[in-house]
């Protein structure tokens, strides 16, 4: 029960136990297949120089995604914080988002990497497309009926999927201190040469930016279920609970590093074709052989199930919220989670390579654009609000730069390519560390300004006028 009281506004809190409790569910849901597969490839790569590698990883798969918690919880969701650009950007955004964060990305990766990891192995004379279609018909049935009861997560992935989960990680660990051979391969591949901003851009790869905007809502739903009822509170207990997984997955991931690095000294990979699970896989087989093998499917198999219901909520409880009504049908939430489950399992089935090599231009996309959003809110205060046109400046030429990149992504992933967009976009600073949106974004700001300060007839930031006109932006 909830048996404490916040000192400062007098609402009620939770106490210790409800508040770990929901720090773990939130893990839990963040901790998915990429969370597995990313670290550990970074650390095989990066060989001695993964302490730096780890430290670009973190920033922007841990330390981006608990400033988008903070961010949206104190702004009171993620509608409040995106209309402050305008409603159709929150709109079109937040579709986007879910859409890439669920059934046509992240939901259907859930049950392929787990697939491919924990029975591939062990059936190698079962029809693949067969055995695969099985497999994936039960992962989503269990993961539809885990997810019907959002607001009861904690009970399910907080209470035991989630501790389970640090468990094995936690055995693997033991082993890889116990048993290393000593000293780490040279840094290689991607890493060879500027580790930290590699880390950095393979962080985007986890999507947790992006799930941070929404699964505020999942959590809120679980801290309200344990008694909380004073919204700011909520939003204080959500944002709490997002610092607490924070603070988890840098300890993870860190972990993680270490034993793709430990990998990488025994049995070195091919970067261009193998992935983080390949990494995994090659430690286990050498510390325990076919046991190991069937160790880090489980693993893979509980990460994937935890984060493929989160995510399944999370897309029911926004589409129950924001369509109602489809084609005079009214659909509720269990419906929106059928319509998701269904179509995940179908996509699941096209195989993972095409979802993977679709979803990296995609999010190269949608991560700028979070990511200045986020950037903006966290300053609200001190100087977005004051220019409240910045918000829309900032993300429309960062927006512009984005997609225009993606498009140029796209096409080469299909095959084709378009020289003249590909030499424009190389004419942008840091285009070559794809950050090419940098710029427009400062162009943004600078531009964002001029426009505030024209628009509020150069009024000063305290004059009553100036503050009407700055609630009409935001």
């Amino acid at each position: 029960m909830t048996d404490t009281r916040n000192a400062t506004t007098g609402a009620t809190a939770l106490n210790g136990r409800n508040r770990i409790l929901a720090t773990f569910t939130f893990f839990s849901m963040f901790f998915g297949a990429g969370n597995l597969i990313f670290p550990p490839f970074v650390g095989a790569q990066a060989g001695d120089r993964t302490m730096l590698a780890s430290i670009g990883f973190i920033v922007s798969a841990v330390g981006l995604p608990i400033l988008g918690v903070v961010a949206v919880s104190f702004a009171g969701g993620f509608e409040r914080l995106a209309n402050r650009v305008s409603n159709r950007f929150a709109l079109i955004l937040g579709l986007a988002i879910i859409l890439t964060i669920g059934p046509c990305f992240a939901i259907p990766r859930t049950a392929t990497t787990s697939f491919e990891m924990a029975i591939v192995p062990f059936t190698p004379t079962l029809p693949t497309d067969l055995t695969q279609f099985a497999y994936s018909l039960v992962f989503f049935a269990v993961s539809y009926l885990l997810s019907q009861h959002p607001e009861k997560l904690s009970k399910t992935l907080g209470k035991f999927m989630g501790p389970l989960l640090l468990i094995l990680i936690a055995i693997l660990f033991v082993f890889c201190v116990i048993r290393h051979p000593g000293g780490f391969a040279a840094p290689m591949g991607d890493y060879a040469n500027g580790q930290m901003a590699r880390g950095f851009l393979d962080g985007y790869q986890t999507m947790d930016l992006l799930a941070a905007l929404y699964f505020g809502i999942v959590i809120s739903a679980n801290v309200r279920s344990m008694g909380v009822d004073d919204e700011s509170q909520v939003r204080r207990e959500t944002a709490l609970a997002g610092v607490g997984t924070g603070l988890l997955l840098i300890v993870i991931y860190g972990v993680l590093a270490y034993m793709g690095a430990v990998s990488g000294s025994i049995a070195s990979i091919d970067p261009s074709h193998d992935t983080g699970a390949t990494v995994l896989t090659n430690l286990t087989s050498a510390m325990f052989g076919p046991f190991g093998t069937a160790f880090v499917g489980l693993v893979f198999i509980i990460a994937c199930l935890n984060v493929c219901t989160g995510l399944i909520s999370t897309c029911g409880t926004y589409f129950q919220n924001h369509f109602p009504v489809v084609a005079g049908r009214r659909m509720n939430y269990r419906r929106w989670g059928a319509v998701f489950t269904v179509f995940s399992f179908v996509v699941s089935n096209a195989g993972l390579s095409m979802i993977i090599k679709v979803s990296v231009p995609v999010l190269s996309a949608l991560y700028p654009i979070a990511i200045v959003l986020v950037a903006l809110s966290m300053i609200d205060r001190v100087f977005s609000s004051r220019f409240p046109r910045v918000y829309f400046w900032t993300v429309l030429l960062t927006g512009i730069a984005a997609a225009l990149h993606c498009v140029s992504s796209l096409v080469a992933v299909f095959g084709g390519s378009l020289p003249w967009l590909d030499t424009t976009l190389a004419l942008l600073p840091f285009a070559d560390a794809q950050l090419g949106w940098l710029c427009p974004a400062l162009v943004g700001m600078i531009v964002g300004v001029i426009d505030s300060r024209l628009s509020l007839d150069g009024r000063p930031p305290n004059d009553s006028r100036h503050r009407g006109r700055r609630r009409h932006y935001r």
